[in-house]
């Protein structure tokens, strides 16, 4: 079984794990494959590209040309309306979905006018909320790259997902992990995507063993709401939901993005209305003037 992956250290991190796993579960061997992808090696800012789409089409691509069985991706890179070309076969137990500040100090401490790192237009809009004294540079490259950075003295700090830097054995350098009601993550943050062709029933069934019915309900809900806003990759919205095996929780905001104005709801339900559950939480959210936020963002 061949699996395809980006050739970073954190994706062929998680790819090693979904394989191990596989493994484990059934007694199969499987071989990673290296994909370079177009996210990987332009120098231009993620956002400029269209957001993390860049990352998912090259494995794609392999998957067409079947040179490789099926792919691992982080679910937040994944576009919210899915190609029917391919299936979502499998989404693992999602890891800590929350955000971390790698830096000397703690957010509070960091001094007036420090430069804070994150290439998360998301990130930036919620931090100026909360700091709008900093100063938000937008960066890009691995998270070794951005951690340097900071040990460099070139940054004070930067802002990256939790659950990577614990992956990649970099949690010792974590000063704050930041609370959701601070830091509300990306849809799908912290959880891993496991994607094939869908004209490969058999592969579908095979990879399903790995599934979690509550992590899949809850980042269906949470990219449902972004789908539904229309908001792309680019624009700052965080949404979060749990599914405690009887009723989703879903919260989700919209900040402008020079973080002055935000709009967050929270709504709950039953997990098998995980769509339509997102879907009415964000056009509760755009009758409260978050299409108005989405649309300074734009222009």
């Amino acid at each position: 079984m061949r699996l395809g992956t980006r050739r970073s250290l954190l994706a062929t991190t998680q790819s090693q794990m979904v394989a191990d796993a596989y493994t484990e579960r059934t007694g199969r061997a499987i071989e990673l494959v290296g994909v370079t992808t177009f996210g990987d090696v332009t120098k231009a800012h993620l956002a400029q590209l269209g957001g993390t789409g860049v990352f998912v089409t090259a494995l794609r691509d392999k998957l067409l040309e079947d040179e490789i069985d099926f792919a691992v991706h982080s679910l937040k890179d994944l576009p919210t309306t899915q190609d029917p070309r391919f299936t979502l076969a499998a989404i693992p137990a999602r890891h800590d979905h929350r955000d971390a500040l790698v830096s000397p100090h703690k957010f509070a401490d960091l001094p007036s006018g420090a430069r804070v790192g994150t290439g998360s237009p998301r990130r930036i809009a919620m931090l100026s909320a909360l700091r709008p004294d900093l100063e938000y540079v937008p960066i890009r490259g691995n998270a070794d790259t951005r951690i340097g950075k900071v040990t460099s003295g070139e940054l004070d700090a930067v802002v990256l997902a939790s659950a990577g830097l614990t992956r990649i054995g970099r949690s010792a350098d974590i000063a704050q992990i930041f609370e959701i009601e601070e830091l509300l993550p990306a849809p799908g943050q912290g959880a891993l995507a496991v994607e094939c062709r869908s004209d490969r029933p058999d592969l579908i069934e095979f990879l399903s063993v790995l599934d979690d019915p509550c992590t899949r309900s809850a980042v269906t809900a949470e990219r449902a709401v972004l789908n539904a806003l229309e908001a792309g990759c680019s624009a700052p919205v965080g949404a979060f939901a749990v599914d405690d095996g009887h009723t989703l929780n879903l919260t989700a905001v919209v900040v402008a993005i020079d973080g002055r104005e935000a709009v967050r709801k929270s709504t709950a339900g039953s997990p098998s209305e995980a769509v339509n559950l997102g879907r009415r939480l964000a056009a509760e959210m755009i009758a409260e003037g978050a299409d108005r936020l989405m649309g300074e963002h734009s222009h």
